[in-house]
């Protein structure tokens, strides 16, 4: 049966199947999926099963449903799929696939101001930035493309926060994040084939990104 896995801050959270047609998701509790957390709509999403097919719609939210990086309104989606609702993602799995093992993960981070305003269409990019993103190389996410929008974007391995990019008016740059939790040396983060350390190191177009075996290209979209 597909399911959606729930994580918060890269923790597993709990599973839940899709044994209905539909599933909504937000902060009101007759929502099937309840998020008790102001970055989180009333009524914040639902994933619908059509046939084969599986979509999500964002149902007028706040701060809006993010699909691998990107605002969506309605979009089908496919197994390895992110789905970002306030500080809370979710997961994919669909039914044909019989095991998981959580991987990779990327968080876009919300400011902490719990309301944000769209009103106004895209978010406004700093003064001489240029808009990124990173392309997943490897791995159940092979060639999704996550759009690095936020100021902090955490990128980790089974639950273990590993490192942060960050976008600034320069550009972006990333940073290494200290864990005691790595299975084994070589799952440290690297940046072409350098390990990263606590420092920022600056990133530029078609930087090869690795975390734990998975591959990224981080490059700039304008």
């Amino acid at each position: 049966m597909a399911k959606l896995i729930l994580t918060k801050d890269g923790v597993i959270e709990r599973e839940y199947p899709l044994d209905k047609e539909s599933i909504s998701i937000g902060r009101r509790h007759t929502n099937d999926i309840q998020l008790n957390d102001l970055t989180v709509s009333g009524r914040h999403a639902l994933v619908t099963q059509l046939g084969e097919n599986v979509f999500v719609d964002d149902l007028g939210s706040t701060n809006g449903t993010l699909l691998n990086g990107s605002r969506v309104t309605k979009s089908m989606i496919k197994h390895g799929d992110i789905i970002q609702v306030g500080n809370f993602q979710f997961s994919y799995y669909a039914d044909d696939v019989e095991e998981y093992e959580p991987t990779m993960f990327i968080k876009a981070e919300i400011e902490d101001t719990q309301m944000i305003d769209t009103r106004g269409g895209d978010e406004k990019l700093p003064k001489g930035s240029r808009l990124a993103a990173v392309r997943v190389l490897n791995g159940p996410l092979a060639k999704k493309v996550l759009e690095l929008r936020k100021p902090f974007n955490t990128l980790g391995f089974n639950g273990v926060k590993m490192a942060v990019i960050a976008r600034e008016n320069d550009g972006y740059s990333i940073s290494g994040l200290q864990s005691n939790k790595l299975r084994r040396a070589s799952d440290a983060p690297m940046v072409n084939g350098t390990v990263l350390g606590a420092g920022r190191t600056a990133l530029s177009d078609h930087d090869l990104i690795e975390l734990a075996g998975t591959q990224m290209e981080f490059f700039f979209l304008s």
